[in-house]
């Protein structure tokens, strides 16, 4: 085929078009599944991981998740961490970046509640009538009390004011074995490091190494709330709709059954 010089310089510009056009298509599909960042309180995992599969399997795209104590993924959030979604375990920390006009504050939600309970391993386990004058740091026998660090995880920051509020903390203080999170702290006493933690009871359902010797009344400590919102930096455009799903009725099984209660 003869070609001459003017015809080879467009064809070759033709060519050149139409491979970034063939790399634009191929590049779209990533575009239009545009990955949501949640920053989740650690007891949401088991709930959350399944309503993200059923996301995805709906084609609502790709979410990852970083699940940590609600006061670690609050400062990294402060500390610039990029992420789409806050999901607290308490009302504090989400107030904590609501207060630095880090959150949107129209999306902010109060979603889900919990309750606080008393594990052992699951082996070991017998009932205990948690009230004034339970001695709980006999029970310990020289053990360790696990439960989210008191002054800020936000299970630990229950725990201790339940136990203030029956009288027991000043007893069983010094004997408090400080965790991380919440899971760390089941993972305490799933492993026999502790004979007895404080969680919520979803993680105690999630866990079947431990199981819930007692309930601490609902009375004794700050109710227990889950909110939930978009944060100021989000840059997802399919943030929005995955706030709609998990507060939407198709999602709220998957919370139900970890043992959340869905809230109005």
């Amino acid at each position: 085929m003869n070609i001459d010089r003017h015809s080879w310089i467009s064809y070759a510009a033709t060519s050149v078009a139409a491979a970034f056009v063939s790399l634009a298509a191929l590049a779209a599909p990533a575009a239009a599944q545009e990955k949501v960042t949640v920053f989740a309180a650690a007891s949401m995992k088991n709930a959350l991981d399944n309503a993200n599969k059923a996301w995805a399997t709906q084609g609502g795209g790709q979410v990852t998740v970083s699940y940590a104590a609600s006061s670690a993924l609050a400062r990294q959030i402060e500390n610039g961490a990029p992420a789409d979604i806050f999901i607290s375990a308490d009302l504090d920390w989400m107030k904590y970046l609501s207060d630095k006009k880090l959150v949107r504050q129209e999306t902010r939600f109060n979603w889900l509640g919990n309750r606080i309970v008393l594990v052992a391993a699951k082996d070991a386990a017998k009932p205990v009538d948690i009230r004034p004058g339970l001695d709980l740091a006999g029970l310990l026998k020289g053990g360790r009390l696990a439960m989210g660090e008191p002054n800020a995880v936000p299970a630990g920051k229950y725990g201790r004011a339940s136990l203030e509020k029956l009288g027991l903390w000043s007893s069983v203080e010094k004997s408090v074995a400080s965790a991380e999170s919440v899971r760390a702290a089941l993972a305490f006493v799933s492993r026999g490091e502790a004979p007895y933690g404080i969680v919520y009871q979803t993680d105690a359902a999630a866990d079947p190494g431990v199981a819930i010797v007692g309930t601490f009344p609902a009375d004794t400590h700050p109710s227990i709330i889950y909110p939930i919102a978009i944060l100021s930096e989000s840059k997802s455009k399919d943030a929005p709709a995955y706030l709609d799903y998990l507060k939407s009725a198709k999602a709220a099984p998957f919370f139900e059954k970890e043992g959340f209660t869905v809230l109005e």
